[in-house]
């Protein structure tokens, strides 16, 4: 009799539901849903990464004066991120960027070069899952932000297409 009070709780699995919420940041996903057998579990999230991208592009500005004052490397940093021209090309997942298909290859593309919409710039491995980061647009390549097996997190900039 000691084994059916703990029933109810067996079928919810927290590692499940961990591994759930790891999914949905890693992929950007806002929500997910499994069900086997009498079980259901859906774990949401709340999208609130527009709003502080938003601020975060604004909030350079004022504390560029103050950091540049403490840290002048800092100060560049900030400074330099509003100087990019063109289309900046984000993370969709957190993972870690490769630039070309396998180690020694040459890399998907390099500064100068020109692509076309839907062409593979590099790719995220997110859960040994290989994600190829297609170009949103066709243009020329004017800066590859990221180093080959660089971390990155969701929204990080990674190359910028003019």
């Amino acid at each position: 009799m000691a084994s059916s009070p703990k029933a109810p709780a067996d079928p919810i699995d927290a590692r499940l539901v961990r591994k759930l919420a790891d999914i949905l940041t890693e992929t950007g996903l806002t929500e997910i849903e499994v069900e086997r057998d009498d079980l259901k579990i859906r774990v949401a999230k709340t999208v609130t990464a527009a709003p502080a991208a938003v601020q975060y592009a604004h909030a350079p500005a004022p504390v560029a004066a103050p950091v540049a004052a403490h840290a002048a490397p800092a100060g560049e940093v900030a400074a330099a991120e509003p100087q990019r021209r063109g289309d900046v090309v984000n993370s969709p997942m957190v993972g870690t960027v490769y630039l070309q298909p396998e180690p020694g290859a040459l890399p998907f593309v390099k500064v100068g070069d020109t692509v076309t919409a839907g062409q593979t710039l590099m790719i995220v491995e997110a859960m040994k899952t290989m994600n190829p980061i297609p170009a949103p647009r066709g243009g020329k390549i004017t800066e590859v932000i990221v180093q080959d097996a660089q971390p990155v997190e969701f929204g990080e900039p990674l190359i910028v297409i003019e």
